[in-house]
């Protein structure tokens, strides 16, 4: 059915129900008139992959943040399609596929050039996710429909589906009257869904910043009430939604709504005692990671996706050194840069190696641009820059980590020494592989030689 568009209070209150109804929720159609999606917005593959499931008799729809960014007139990032056809009734419509997913199962459609395009299954919403025991991560594996599958979602603007056929959204929890107000709200009761699943309050944080949407008031409050539960979430998966709010282009958003809700000290408690503290005539710590998550967002997407993980994770830390060890006003050499990196090096292991499950290599990495900061500053400011320090094999990712940090705690120095740094900085792109053949020409072992003769005199 097609319907008017109801008032935004109407629209909400009919669409939300009790864990008892949902499968009894009418959903409210937005008809083609009243939406800017066409088909010809959408990636061909995406369509294409909608349009065969269609053909062989299931249901395929457009859902999640690819209907949200069509309907804001944005370029969506991907396309996920959702389906009433099961995993291996896909696999077999789609023979270039591959099955992944362990709670639950989803198949990915490979096309050239690298592109994929995630199908999944509708979800039920089971006992285990609102009325259930209290559970992190509760198992929920059970086929579903529409209705069920858009209550089990997180946000109310992530839970629209695209229907290309008759070119509708079908909405069953709120989601447009929410795109039209500009407001970020967890789907259910938030208290629970954060319970079920905490990871929730970093994307409501991250949706909030990357939109410019207000968090709907009791979301806002269950996030703030359950900010340490987040800890409760495995490591890698904290680690690699932290970085996605890192390159997603809206970092200095994101890190002041974060401190506002209390997740970033739940996630960085060791900034607790100095967050908010100064010295005299300086910046406090939270000005500082403003400033640096502002210089973040400066870069264009390319070259934030270029960055590497270990840069961002020191710019995270380095007010809490800078405040710790006072770096830019050291001078040290030989024994004391080796207790510096050795203190440096145990404070990352303790404070956020285990938090994040950090990689020893990226952790080494961070020492190496923290310890070395005070040299780089010092030449900055003295408008030298010796040969020998060119040579070193981490010049280049130092230089960049000593420009961001002086845009960020000097944004008024203007000098010539840091147009010329802005000039010679840019993300790190990866090193080519060593030219073997050229490598063996070059520097071949002496037992191997060329010439007649044998090897080490002895005679072939």
């Amino acid at each position: 059915m097609i319907s008017t568009l109801p008032s935004n209070r109407d629209r909400t209150s009919t669409m939300i129900g009790t864990s008892s109804e949902h499968s009894e929720l009418q959903p409210f159609i937005v008809d083609k008139v009243n939406h800017p999606i066409r088909a010809d917005l959408i990636d061909a593959d995406a369509v294409y992959v909608m349009r065969k499931l269609n053909s062989a008799g299931f249901a395929g729809y457009l859902v999640g943040g690819g209907v949200r960014d069509l309907y804001l007139h944005k370029q969506p990032k991907d396309y996920d399609i959702s389906t009433d056809a099961r995993p291996g009734q896909i696999r077999k419509l789609f023979p270039h596929s591959a099955t992944i997913g362990r709670r639950f199962r989803l198949v990915q459609v490979f096309f050239r050039a690298g592109k994929v395009v995630e199908v999944s299954t509708l979800r039920s919403l089971s006992e285990h996710d609102l009325d259930g025991p209290e559970a992190v991560l509760a198992p929920n594996n059970t086929y579903g429909n529409l209705p069920e599958d858009a209550q089990r979602r997180d946000l109310s603007i992530n839970s629209l589906f695209y229907e290309l056929e008759n070119n509708t959204i079908i909405d069953y929890v709120g989601g447009v009257a929410d795109l039209d107000n500009s407001i970020i709200r967890m789907v259910g009761d938030p208290d629970k869904r954060i319970t079920r699943d905490p990871v929730r309050m970093l994307r409501a944080i991250r949706h909030s910043a990357r939109t410019g949407f207000t968090i709907e008031e009791q979301t806002l409050r269950a996030i703030c009430r359950n900010s340490e539960t987040i800890l409760l979430c495995p490591p890698s998966r904290i680690r690699d939604e932290l970085f996605k709010d890192l390159q997603g282009g809206s970092a200095a958003r994101w890190f002041e709504l974060s401190v506002d809700s209390g997740l970033f000290l739940a996630l960085f408690p060791f900034y607790r005692d100095v967050l908010f503290t100064a010295p005299p005539s300086q910046p406090s710590c939270r000005e500082q990671l403003h400033a640096l998550m502002a210089e973040l967002d400066s870069f264009d997407l390319e070259k934030r996706q270029k960055l590497p993980k270990y840069l961002l994770m020191a710019l995270l830390m380095l007010p809490w050194a800078e405040s710790t060890y006072g770096l830019s006003a050291l001078k040290l050499k030989g024994p004391g840069f080796f207790q510096l990196s050795k203190n440096l090096r145990n404070d990352i292991d303790i404070l956020l190696g285990q938090q994040f499950n950090l990689r020893r290599s990226l952790r080494q990495e961070m020492v190496t641009l923290l310890s070395n900061l005070p040299q780089f500053v010092h030449f900055v400011q003295t408008n030298k820059q010796p040969k020998w320090l060119k040579k070193k094999s981490y010049y280049q990712k130092c230089l960049l980590f000593c420009y961001l940090r002086q845009k960020a705690v000097q944004p008024e120095d203007t000098s010539r020494q840091l147009s010329k740094l802005a000039e010679a900085v840019s993300p790190m792109e990866p090193q080519p592989p060593a030219d073997r053949e050229n490598f063996r020409k070059k520097s071949r072992p002496a037992f191997s030689p060329k010439k007649k003769g044998g090897v080490f005199g002895f005679r072939k």
